[in-house]
């Protein structure tokens, strides 16, 4: 006996269009991009890149209670998995080229938090940095890490645990997150990973994770309980998404949203002159450093901790960037150009293209035009003022607050 299947038939098989229903899913990618009169297809490319730039950095601008001292542990796996090369070179060439942009625009963004790291291999785990708010300490020690560290499987448990080790002196009034780019799809744990859950939960320890091959649901369901982000990055570009997202600080949960007055201290910047004197951080003499107000110990830099009294030290400006983070820029409206009758950018002041007489072209070694911006404006709710896409980038990113509104 034997079933005869009639294969011959094809109009279950056929999409809307006429072609076979696997066939739709897949487009004609190079079809989108469009030539000029001249034949270039660079107003296409800056078209695609403007998309990805504004998508970037459309972010969430309500104005809630947030958690501006934060204390963060950037796990990194250092399994072998690591040394697949999906990403260009290498995974873990990749990963530790962006922690790097990652800890410096961090700690651009958040100079009263402070960040370390640990690594993960062979099963255990391995503090690289303490919590520091210096970004050559961590910027140093990725730099130190190359594919010949990697080997065998990594050990999430291990790592959280760590992680949880090194926040237990953090103070109560600061978040407390962990950070984790994984590549392995497995985890060598020695116990229960249930247990390290619930510790997670207990200390109010948010987990998010960054993977780079698939969606495991152990780490998805830790990041999700612990109020975390997981997130599969596709690509190098999606991955820098991924980790950039958690730069700016998330919003507290309703159990810690209360107001807790935080002791700090301003210190005084001072020279030792001739002779260099001891400071309290590293044990060294230097010619250069801050005074604590209340003991009197001298540290290297700031935003950090007072190594004798444990107070907390800054500078008014570092304590004035964390505190923008309450009152966002609102996000800027794309507009177009018959609802806003200037003629230049309000930020750096070029004319649109459409805003008079088009530039002349350059010809035969003669001037070169006049820069225009393109058609698009991006207009502040506020003042109604038109910025273009760099403008709209450097007033969200660098200024955080508008130019006309002020």
């Amino acid at each position: 006996d034997y079933i005869d299947i009639d294969d011959t038939e094809t109009e279950g098989l056929k999409g809307a269009s006429g072609g076979y229903a696997w066939e739709e899913e897949y487009k004609r990618s190079w079809d989108v991009i469009q030539e000029d009169a001249s034949g270039s297809i660079q107003s296409s490319v800056e078209g695609f890149s403007d998309q990805l730039k504004r998508r970037r950095r459309l972010r969430d601008t309500a104005a809630v209670q947030r958690g501006i001292i934060r204390h963060i542990v950037v796990v990194v796996d250092q399994s072998e998995s690591m040394a697949v090369r999906d990403l260009v070179p290498s995974r873990i060439h990749a990963t530790l080229s962006l922690l790097e942009t990652f800890v410096s625009e961090f700690v651009d963004q958040n100079p009263i938090s402070q960040l370390s790291l640990v690594a993960t291999k062979d099963g255990l785990a391995e503090a690289l940095t303490e919590l520091s708010g210096n970004p050559m300490d961590h910027i140093g020690a990725l730099r130190d890490k190359s594919n010949r560290d990697l080997a065998g499987e990594p050990s999430l448990q291990n790592a959280l645990e760590l992680g949880m080790h090194g926040l237990r002196r953090a103070p109560a009034h600061g978040l407390r997150e962990i950070i984790c780019v994984f590549g392995s799809l497995t985890t060598c744990d020695p116990g229960d990973i249930e247990q390290t859950l619930q510790a997670l939960k207990r200390a109010e320890v948010r987990v998010s994770m960054v993977h780079l091959a698939a969606e495991v649901f152990a780490f998805k369901r830790i990041c999700r309980e612990t109020g975390g982000r997981f997130a599969v990055a596709v690509d190098a570009d999606n991955m820098k998404d991924a980790l950039m997202a958690s730069v700016p600080p998330p919003p507290l949960s309703a159990s810690r949203a209360t107001a807790d007055m935080v002791q700090m201290g301003f210190p005084i910047k001072t020279s030792s002159g001739s002779l260099p004197t001891p400071c309290a951080c590293h044990h060294q003499l230097t010619f250069a450093g801050h005074i604590c107000p209340r003991c009197r110990a001298k540290v290297c830099s700031l935003p950090t901790d007072c190594d004798v009294c444990g107070l907390p030290l800054v500078s008014a400006p570092h304590l004035a960037r964390s505190y923008r983070h309450l009152f966002p820029e609102e996000n800027y409206a794309e507009t177009a150009a018959a609802n806003v009758p200037a003629r230049a950018c309000f930020g750096c002041g070029v004319e649109w293209a459409d805003g008079g007489k088009a530039p002349p072209s350059p010809r035969n070694g003669s001037a070169a035009a006049a820069p225009r911006h393109t058609q698009t404006r991006y207009q502040c709710p506020g003042c109604k003022q038109a910025f273009c896409l760099e403008c709209d980038i450097f007033v969200h990113e660098s200024l955080h607050n508008c130019p006309g509104c002020v």
